[in-house]
């Protein structure tokens, strides 16, 4: 074993037995090179990365190229789910270099941590049109030994950019709905009228730019915004990224038609999905993304919950050597599980074929509608339904017994704390206690087990270590998740723990000079550069969510100094919402809320009241992308925060009465009571919201 053996992290201890002397990220692995002046190969990639998995096999296993590192280099390994700081500096320096972004990541630095040269996957030896790695290691082997000062040359130019790249000046303009137009306009350019979804294979689901739509939509009612929504999300659901026995989505589809998915399934994909199909169902009332939305959280709860209470980070798309092995169907398995009539139903409705839609076997998908089976199949529809329900209880069972793809049981605060997110959303939409109850679990286990004494948080936790600063993400995230924990259960401990990690956000990440925040903390371990993070990735950008959530909790609270750092997130990040919106989906999230009208929902009335409870589920069954809901009771026991205060200020006086009042800003309406006149008001903010205010700009920003 090498010295890998001593971590924690899944996808390190994966390479422990590689004849590489891997190091680990630290001191350790900088002293060495700096004393024997060789240049340093840095990999990095994470637990359920296919093409790591590859690379690792073909060049790592290697005893040949195993010799050739060692002899020459100093290697470190980095899993970029526990450094996500060091992963966005060196994958911007790749893409710097003219390459193509990517896992695993492969990049060789000077002793200081400056690189030089890098790349992605490379073949062990030249095939295809790419080079070998054993080729890449001679020439940079040559180059550091004959042509060493170009090389360091290069790597201190590479990293001038790289800590000079930022967003552009401050743009002149505002913040306003014209760039959610253009965001709209851009992404129906892009639109796949057929399959939905944007541009061409390989295609990702897109969380937040479906958000974004949806909000627009709630704006103007426009019926192409709406479909756009609605054919990606159906699609997606019906095709074979979406794992129709045990719920949940693979990473992205590697095909136009989502049919074959990379099989890796992640957390934070089924957290982002749920809550999207969770919000497309209170926009059209549609019972299938409420069905795709439970099976996601369920599968969750089923399959990635730790049982400490948080939940863990991703699932292998290979098992027993094989991509997809354990997700895919032969007819004749089919046949002997299902018997000949329910084999033939299923199949017919599955697309399941002797000849197979991938590689000889069959990933499940439907193509058509159980309608249009139905009639095809001359059946009646509720009997096909339950035939299936039963044939998938059945092949699901079957599946359990197959030996299961790897799992990262890491839990990354982040991550989690979107997961918290979509529960908590989900137990109000679906009525479903259990939701709330494991988001109540894991909001408690982040705040207990990965926080410091002094109150910072830390990043990621297994098998009981706690290890690292937490992000500027994991913040964000976990903000946001509170607020909406709030929501859920009214319970104000949470807005207080949501205060408390603004503070410290406020105070350990903010820049000062342009108003965004960095993504690592002013006494973190110190890099080569302090990157910020404003467009959005495979999850949203952590300057996009804290915007959002601080906007949320300021609206709640009343704080002015949430608002201000929200708006100056949002006037730092104009030119790059000028110039490409729909790669800083979230924080047109933010924009959306900012631009408002924004209303602060405030319900009052009996503790215990069969009145408040079915108002608060009228107002939890519309879609209102731009309100807050708070709501006390005349419960003495339960404990009320301070900061809560001035938003129910003269309106819990009397509480022998429902009450529900429609504010903006603090300024309120006339009081609305009986159930009646509350559901005609629900429904109205539902349809219409409030009108919207005037859009800030540079001139407004000191106001």
């Amino acid at each position: 074993m090498n010295r890998l053996a001593q971590e924690s992290s899944p996808y390190l201890l994966q390479h422990r037995d590689n004849p590489v002397d891997w190091y680990p990220w630290g001191t350790e692995a900088w002293e060495r090179a700096r004393s024997e002046n060789k240049p340093v190969f840095l990999s990095i990639g994470y637990a359920a990365c296919h093409w790591c998995h590859v690379m690792e096999h073909e060049s790592f296993e290697n005893p040949r190229i195993a010799a050739l590192l060692n002899e020459h280099f100093v290697c470190v390994k980095v899993d970029r789910e526990e450094r996500p700081d060091v992963d966005q500096i060196y994958m911007q320096a790749v893409q710097l270099l003219g390459g193509r972004g990517g896992w695993p990541l492969s990049m060789f630095l000077t002793p200081d941590q400056q690189p030089f040269y890098g790349g992605t996957y490379w073949p062990p030896t030249a095939r295809g049109g790419m080079p070998g790695f054993d080729q890449v290691l001679s020439a940079v082997v040559e180059a550091w030994t004959q042509r060493r000062q170009a090389a360091v040359e290069q790597a201190a130019e590479l990293t001038r950019h790289l800590q000079t790249h930022a967003p552009a000046p401050a743009a002149s303009g505002e913040v306003s709905l014209e760039l959610l137009q253009t965001f709209r306009s851009r992404l129906s350019a892009s639109f796949d009228p057929r399959h939905g979804g944007f541009g061409r294979a390989p295609k990702f689901p897109r969380s937040m730019d479906l958000h974004v739509l949806l909000r627009l939509w709630h704006r103007d009612r426009d019926p192409h915004t709406l479909h756009m929504v609605r054919l990606t999300l159906d699609k997606m659901a019906s095709g074979g990224m979406y794992d129709h026995l045990g719920g949940g989505f693979a990473r992205y589809s590697v095909d136009d038609r989502w049919l074959v998915p990379h099989f890796e399934k992640m957390l934070y994909d089924n957290a982002l999905l749920a809550e999207v199909y969770l919000e497309a169902h209170l926009a059209t009332g549609d019972a299938q993304y409420a069905r795709v939305a439970r099976e996601t959280l369920d599968y969750v709860l089923r399959d990635m919950r730790d049982p400490a209470g948080g939940f863990h980070s991703s699932e292998d798309a290979d098992s027993e050597g094989e991509e997809g092995k354990y997700y895919v169907w032969t007819a004749d398995e089919v046949q002997d599980l299902l018997g000949d009539q329910l084999a033939h139903w299923f199949c017919r409705v599955y697309d399941v074929t002797p000849g197979g839609n991938f590689e000889g076997q069959n990933i499940l998908h439907t193509p058509k509608t159980i309608a249009q089976c139905a009639t095809l199949l001359q059946c009646d529809p509720e009997a096909l339904a339950t035939a299936l329900a039963d044939a998938r209880a059945r092949l699901l069972a079957a599946r359990t017994q197959r030996p299961r793809p790897g799992r990262d049981d890491k839990i990354v605060l982040g991550w989690n704390a979107l997961m918290i997110q979509a529960l908590a959303r989900g137990a109000v939409v679906l009525d479903e206690p259990e939701y709330l109850a494991a988001a109540r679990a894991a909001a408690e286990f982040l705040l207990r087990d990965l926080r410091r004494a002094d109150g910072r948080l830390l990043h990621c936790w297994r098998h009981g270590q706690a290890k690292l600063a937490a992000y500027l993400d994991d913040y964000a995230c976990l903000i946001q998740a509170l607020v909406t924990l709030y929501e859920t259960d009214f319970a104000e401990n949470w807005i207080d723990e949501a205060l408390r990690l603004s503070d410290i956000v406020l105070t350990h990440f903010r820049d000062p000079a342009e108003g965004s925040f960095f993504y690592t903390a002013d006494d973190h371990e110190q890099l080569i550069t302090r990157s910020k993070e404003t467009y959005d990735g495979s999850v949203p950008s952590s300057n996009g969510m804290l915007a959002t959530a601080l906007l949320r909790l300021g609206k709640l609270t009343g704080r002015a100094e949430l608002l201000a750092a929200a708006q100056g997130i949002l006037q730092a990040a104009l030119p790059i919402l000028q110039a490409a919106p729909e790669a800083v989906a979230q924080s047109l999230v933010a924009a959306d809320l900012w631009l408002g009208a924004t209303a602060q929902v405030v319900l009052c009335g009996p503790h215990g009241d069969p009145a408040v409870v079915h108002a608060l589920r009228v107002l939890r069954q519309s879609y209102l992308p731009r309100s807050v809901i708070a709501c006390r009771t005349s419960d003495a026991a339960a404990p009320y925060a301070a900061a809560l205060d001035p938003l129910f200020a003269g309106k819990t006086d009397n509480l022998t009465e429902v009450t529900l009042y429609v504010c903006e800003n603090f300024a309120c309406q006339a009081p609305v009571r009986g159930m009646d006149k509350i559901l005609t008001t629900a429904e109205s903010l539902a349809s219409h919201g409030l009108p919207p205010p005037a859009p800030f700009g540079a001139r407004d920003a000191d106001k």
